[in-house]
Protein backbone atom coordinates (compact mmCIF):
# COMPACT_ATOMS: atom_id res chain seq x y z
CA UNK A 1 0.00 0.00 0.00
CA UNK A 2 1.38 3.89 -1.22
CA UNK A 3 1.94 5.94 2.19
CA UNK A 4 0.82 9.26 2.37
CA UNK A 5 3.52 12.03 2.51
CA UNK A 6 2.94 12.68 6.19
CA UNK A 7 3.50 8.92 6.58
CA UNK A 8 6.78 9.43 5.09
CA UNK A 9 7.69 12.71 6.77
CA UNK A 10 7.10 10.70 9.90
CA UNK A 11 9.24 7.60 8.12
CA UNK A 12 11.95 10.15 7.69
CA UNK A 13 11.95 10.42 11.45
CA UNK A 14 11.92 6.94 11.87
CA UNK A 15 15.11 6.61 9.76
CA UNK A 16 17.09 9.00 11.40
CA UNK A 17 16.40 7.50 15.03
CA UNK A 18 17.65 4.28 13.30
CA UNK A 19 20.63 5.82 11.66
CA UNK A 20 21.86 7.23 15.14
CA UNK A 21 21.17 3.76 17.08
CA UNK A 22 22.77 1.93 14.88
CA UNK A 23 26.49 4.12 15.03
CA UNK A 24 25.86 4.77 18.30
CA UNK A 25 25.89 0.88 19.36
CA UNK A 26 29.19 -0.22 18.01
CA UNK A 27 30.50 3.85 18.07
CA UNK A 28 31.85 3.45 14.34
CA UNK A 29 30.23 4.53 11.27
CA UNK A 30 29.10 7.50 9.31
CA UNK A 31 25.77 9.34 10.63
CA UNK A 32 26.16 12.93 8.90
CA UNK A 33 25.74 11.85 5.31
CA UNK A 34 23.38 8.99 6.34
CA UNK A 35 21.14 12.14 8.02
CA UNK A 36 21.79 14.35 5.24
CA UNK A 37 20.34 11.51 2.46
CA UNK A 38 17.46 10.67 4.48
CA UNK A 39 14.81 12.22 2.14
CA UNK A 40 16.24 10.90 -0.76
CA UNK A 41 15.95 7.40 0.33
CA UNK A 42 12.55 7.75 2.01
CA UNK A 43 10.87 9.56 -1.43
CA UNK A 44 13.28 6.84 -3.98
CA UNK A 45 11.62 3.71 -2.14
CA UNK A 46 8.27 5.41 -0.98
CA UNK A 47 7.32 7.22 -3.85
CA UNK A 48 9.39 6.79 -7.26
CA UNK A 49 11.10 3.73 -7.52
CA UNK A 50 9.20 0.72 -9.59
CA UNK A 51 10.49 -2.37 -7.48
CA UNK A 52 9.09 -5.65 -6.22
CA UNK A 53 9.64 -7.94 -3.28
CA UNK A 54 10.95 -10.08 -2.36
CA UNK A 55 14.22 -9.28 -3.56
CA UNK A 56 15.94 -10.43 -6.60
CA UNK A 57 19.67 -10.00 -7.53
CA UNK A 58 18.49 -9.93 -11.46
CA UNK A 59 15.63 -7.21 -10.84
CA UNK A 60 14.11 -7.92 -14.18
CA UNK A 61 11.61 -4.96 -15.43
CA UNK A 62 11.64 -3.16 -12.21
CA UNK A 63 13.89 -0.28 -11.45
CA UNK A 64 17.39 -0.57 -9.88
CA UNK A 65 19.69 1.27 -7.16
CA UNK A 66 22.91 1.49 -6.63
CA UNK A 67 24.89 3.35 -3.57
CA UNK A 68 28.09 4.57 -4.79
CA UNK A 69 29.05 6.56 -1.34
CA UNK A 70 29.04 3.31 0.26
CA UNK A 71 29.76 4.67 4.08
CA UNK A 72 26.23 6.68 4.22
CA UNK A 73 25.03 2.56 4.43
CA UNK A 74 23.03 3.04 7.46
CA UNK A 75 20.66 5.41 5.91
CA UNK A 76 20.53 2.05 3.30
CA UNK A 77 20.05 -0.83 5.35
CA UNK A 78 17.20 1.37 7.85
CA UNK A 79 15.41 2.62 4.34
CA UNK A 80 15.51 -0.89 2.97
CA UNK A 81 14.06 -2.50 6.52
CA UNK A 82 11.64 0.07 6.67
CA UNK A 83 10.20 -1.18 3.75
CA UNK A 84 10.28 -4.62 3.91
CA UNK A 85 13.54 -5.64 2.43
CA UNK A 86 14.65 -7.36 5.84
CA UNK A 87 13.50 -7.53 9.40
CA UNK A 88 13.99 -4.20 11.29
CA UNK A 89 15.56 -6.12 14.01
CA UNK A 90 18.50 -6.76 11.79
CA UNK A 91 19.50 -3.29 11.99
CA UNK A 92 20.77 -4.02 15.47
CA UNK A 93 23.58 -6.39 14.26
CA UNK A 94 24.88 -3.30 12.32
CA UNK A 95 29.24 -3.45 12.12
CA UNK A 96 29.15 -6.75 14.25
CA UNK A 97 31.00 -9.91 13.43
CA UNK A 98 28.75 -12.09 10.89
CA UNK A 99 26.79 -8.94 10.47
CA UNK A 100 24.88 -8.84 6.87
CA UNK A 101 24.84 -5.05 7.63
CA UNK A 102 28.52 -4.63 7.47
CA UNK A 103 30.30 -1.09 7.65
CA UNK A 104 29.91 -0.79 3.75
CA UNK A 105 27.11 -2.30 1.75
CA UNK A 106 28.44 -5.76 0.75
CA UNK A 107 27.13 -8.86 -1.42
CA UNK A 108 28.32 -11.82 -0.41
CA UNK A 109 25.92 -12.32 2.50
CA UNK A 110 23.06 -11.44 0.15
CA UNK A 111 21.36 -8.93 2.33
CA UNK A 112 17.87 -8.29 -0.31
CA UNK A 113 18.28 -4.85 -1.22
CA UNK A 114 22.47 -4.71 -1.73
CA UNK A 115 23.34 -5.14 -5.51
CA UNK A 116 26.34 -4.22 -5.54
CA UNK A 117 29.40 -3.91 -2.93
CA UNK A 118 30.22 0.17 -2.22
CA UNK A 119 32.41 2.09 -0.45
CA UNK A 120 35.34 2.48 -2.26
CA UNK A 121 34.52 5.97 -4.29
CA UNK A 122 34.26 6.96 -7.47
CA UNK A 123 33.03 3.23 -8.74
CA UNK A 124 29.38 3.37 -8.58
CA UNK A 125 28.17 5.50 -11.90
CA UNK A 126 30.74 2.55 -13.85
CA UNK A 127 28.37 -0.17 -12.68
CA UNK A 128 25.20 1.49 -12.87
CA UNK A 129 25.94 2.39 -16.13
CA UNK A 130 26.75 -1.31 -17.09
CA UNK A 131 23.27 -2.25 -15.39
CA UNK A 132 21.49 1.12 -17.40
CA UNK A 133 23.22 -0.54 -20.67
CA UNK A 134 22.26 -4.35 -19.64
CA UNK A 135 18.82 -3.78 -19.35
CA UNK A 136 18.81 -1.99 -22.87
CA UNK A 137 20.16 -4.77 -24.57
CA UNK A 138 17.03 -7.07 -22.45
CA UNK A 139 14.75 -4.42 -23.82
CA UNK A 140 13.86 -3.40 -20.24
CA UNK A 141 12.10 -0.24 -19.96
CA UNK A 142 13.22 0.17 -16.29
CA UNK A 143 15.11 2.68 -14.94
CA UNK A 144 18.74 2.78 -12.83
CA UNK A 145 19.10 5.38 -10.14
CA UNK A 146 22.34 5.96 -8.43
CA UNK A 147 23.41 8.13 -5.66
CA UNK A 148 26.87 10.22 -5.02
CA UNK A 149 28.50 12.03 -2.59
CA UNK A 150 30.31 15.79 -4.14
CA UNK A 151 33.58 14.47 -2.26
CA UNK A 152 33.30 11.54 -4.26
CA UNK A 153 33.00 13.67 -7.48
CA UNK A 154 37.21 14.39 -6.87
CA UNK A 155 37.57 10.77 -8.33
CA UNK A 156 38.68 10.38 -11.94
CA UNK A 157 37.14 7.29 -12.56
CA UNK A 158 33.55 9.35 -11.85
CA UNK A 159 34.43 11.79 -14.84
CA UNK A 160 35.33 8.68 -17.48
CA UNK A 161 32.28 7.61 -16.51
CA UNK A 162 30.13 10.87 -16.93
CA UNK A 163 31.81 10.98 -20.49
CA UNK A 164 30.96 7.43 -21.10
CA UNK A 165 27.50 7.97 -20.62
CA UNK A 166 26.81 10.96 -23.16
CA UNK A 167 28.77 9.40 -25.59
CA UNK A 168 26.74 6.28 -25.50
CA UNK A 169 23.41 7.84 -24.97
CA UNK A 170 22.73 6.49 -21.65
CA UNK A 171 19.33 7.69 -21.48
CA UNK A 172 17.82 5.61 -18.74
CA UNK A 173 19.58 6.65 -15.43
CA UNK A 174 19.53 9.03 -12.96
CA UNK A 175 22.26 9.89 -11.22
CA UNK A 176 22.21 11.91 -7.69
CA UNK A 177 25.29 13.98 -6.45
CA UNK A 178 24.59 14.43 -2.54
CA UNK A 179 25.76 17.93 -2.65
CA UNK A 180 26.27 18.87 0.91
CA UNK A 181 29.42 20.79 0.73
CA UNK A 182 31.42 18.44 3.25
CA UNK A 183 33.64 15.51 3.13
CA UNK A 184 35.78 13.81 5.73
CA UNK A 185 38.89 16.65 5.49
CA UNK A 186 36.55 19.86 5.54
CA UNK A 187 34.48 21.19 3.29
CA UNK A 188 34.83 20.47 -0.45
CA UNK A 189 35.02 23.63 -1.19
CA UNK A 190 38.66 23.82 0.49
CA UNK A 191 39.68 20.16 -0.16
CA UNK A 192 39.08 20.34 -4.06
CA UNK A 193 36.50 22.56 -5.01
CA UNK A 194 34.38 21.98 -8.07
CA UNK A 195 33.87 24.64 -9.02
CA UNK A 196 30.40 25.21 -11.45
CA UNK A 197 29.49 21.48 -11.00
CA UNK A 198 26.09 22.29 -13.07
CA UNK A 199 27.66 23.90 -15.68
CA UNK A 200 30.51 21.12 -15.80
CA UNK A 201 27.51 18.05 -15.79
CA UNK A 202 25.92 19.57 -19.07
CA UNK A 203 29.41 20.42 -20.63
CA UNK A 204 29.25 16.48 -20.79
CA UNK A 205 26.62 16.07 -22.32
CA UNK A 206 23.90 15.66 -18.66
CA UNK A 207 20.22 16.68 -18.75
CA UNK A 208 21.21 18.76 -15.12
CA UNK A 209 18.45 19.45 -12.66
CA UNK A 210 18.90 21.13 -9.36
CA UNK A 211 17.16 21.33 -6.12
CA UNK A 212 18.30 23.51 -3.70
CA UNK A 213 16.09 21.70 -0.72
CA UNK A 214 17.44 18.30 -0.41
CA UNK A 215 16.23 17.89 2.90
CA UNK A 216 12.50 18.80 2.22
CA UNK A 217 10.40 15.39 1.50
CA UNK A 218 7.95 16.87 -1.04
CA UNK A 219 10.70 18.70 -3.42
CA UNK A 220 12.54 15.13 -3.51
CA UNK A 221 9.89 13.37 -4.88
CA UNK A 222 9.10 16.01 -6.89
CA UNK A 223 12.64 16.66 -9.04
CA UNK A 224 13.00 12.94 -9.04
CA UNK A 225 9.68 12.60 -10.73
CA UNK A 226 10.99 15.54 -13.18
CA UNK A 227 13.66 13.58 -13.82
CA UNK A 228 11.78 10.56 -14.97
CA UNK A 229 10.50 12.94 -17.34
CA UNK A 230 13.98 13.45 -18.76
CA UNK A 231 14.76 10.04 -19.38
CA UNK A 232 14.76 8.83 -22.72
CA UNK A 233 15.76 11.70 -24.90
CA UNK A 234 19.11 10.49 -25.71
CA UNK A 235 20.77 11.98 -22.56
CA UNK A 236 21.79 10.75 -18.96
CA UNK A 237 20.27 12.42 -16.84
CA UNK A 238 21.64 14.18 -13.21
CA UNK A 239 20.25 15.69 -9.74
CA UNK A 240 22.47 18.05 -8.31
CA UNK A 241 20.59 17.91 -4.63
CA UNK A 242 21.62 20.03 -2.44
CA UNK A 243 21.41 18.53 1.38
CA UNK A 244 22.45 19.61 5.02
CA UNK A 245 24.87 16.91 6.75
CA UNK A 246 23.78 15.41 9.83
CA UNK A 247 19.53 16.84 8.76
CA UNK A 248 17.61 16.66 11.89
CA UNK A 249 20.01 17.07 14.32
CA UNK A 250 20.82 20.82 15.10
CA UNK A 251 24.74 20.22 16.93
CA UNK A 252 25.50 17.81 13.44
CA UNK A 253 24.31 20.52 11.11
CA UNK A 254 26.42 22.83 9.40
CA UNK A 255 30.45 20.76 10.02
CA UNK A 256 31.91 17.64 8.53
CA UNK A 257 33.20 16.41 12.13
CA UNK A 258 29.81 14.42 12.26
CA UNK A 259 30.75 12.45 8.88
CA UNK A 260 32.46 9.42 10.21
CA UNK A 261 31.34 10.52 14.37
CA UNK A 262 29.22 8.37 16.59
CA UNK A 263 27.29 10.30 19.06
CA UNK A 264 27.90 9.14 22.88
CA UNK A 265 25.19 8.30 25.26
CA UNK A 266 24.04 11.91 25.78
CA UNK A 267 24.59 13.14 22.66
CA UNK A 268 22.02 10.38 21.41
CA UNK A 269 19.31 11.23 23.91
CA UNK A 270 20.02 15.20 22.79
CA UNK A 271 19.16 13.72 19.57
CA UNK A 272 16.15 11.62 19.92
CA UNK A 273 14.82 14.74 21.30
CA UNK A 274 14.54 16.53 18.20
CA UNK A 275 13.80 13.49 16.29
CA UNK A 276 10.66 13.06 18.03
CA UNK A 277 8.21 10.67 17.40
CA UNK A 278 4.70 9.86 19.24
CA UNK A 279 4.89 6.10 19.05
CA UNK A 280 8.57 5.31 17.84
CA UNK A 281 8.99 2.15 16.20
CA UNK A 282 12.44 1.94 17.44
CA UNK A 283 13.98 -1.93 16.90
Amino acid sequence: MSKSIEELKSLTTQIRRDILRMVHAVNSGHPGGSLGCTEYFTALYGKVMNYNLPFTMEGKNEDHFYLSNGHISPVFYSTLARFNFFPVEELSTFRKLDSRLQGHPTTHEGLPGIRIASGSLGQGLSVALGAAQGKKLDGDNSLVYSLHGDGELQEGQIWEALMYAAAKKVDNIISTIDYNGQQIDGSTENVLSLGDLHAKLEAFGWIVLEEKNGNDLEAVIAILEKAKTETGKGKPVAIILHTEMGAGVDFMMGTHAWHGKAPNDEQLDTAFKQLYLEAPADY
